[in-house]
């Protein structure tokens, strides 16, 4: 029997509240569990006691096999009582397919217009160091 540390959902609509549980990973969330082993109550103030842990009982069950869920990992990380590994995402900040699409585009219209500078630059260069034309004084012509 495969068991986890998760949270059941409990209180009223839009007033959560949360009973850590040893279930059984094949009952569902809000179902039958093993034991009542903590609460977490997120409506509370971040300085206050938000989390009530039974750390002797935490300690049984994780030592006869029970895995916590990611949420549930963080609290025990918190108290001390398991070791929750860094992650590392760094694909998550870039932009999606689409945004990336636009951005080339952009990219690519910008590199034309820089190109079409350039030209326009060494043109006018050219014209300035090439040797004036003499136009015809207005004297030669009477």
């Amino acid at each position: 029997m495969a068991l986890k540390i998760r949270l059941a959902r409990a209180g009223s609509k839009k007033r959560p509240y949360y009973h850590i549980v040893v279930a059984d990973v094949r009952s569902p969330r809000d179902g039958r569990f093993i034991e009542q082993i903590g609460s977490w109550n997120p409506t509370l103030p971040k300085d206050a006691e938000r989390v009530k842990l039974n750390e002797e009982r935490i300690k049984h069950w994780l030592d006869n096999g029970a895995l916590p869920t990611d949420r549930v990992l963080r609290f025990l990380d918190q108290a001390g009582m398991a070791k929750r590994p860094a992650r590392n995402n760094p694909k998550k900040a870039e932009p999606g397919q689409k945004a990336q699409e636009r951005l080339a585009a952009i990219k690519q219209v910008e590199e034309e217009l820089a190109a079409k500078i350039e030209a326009e630059k060494a043109e006018l260069a050219a014209a300035a160091e090439a040797p004036a034309e003499e136009a015809p004084s207005e004297e030669a012509a009477s």
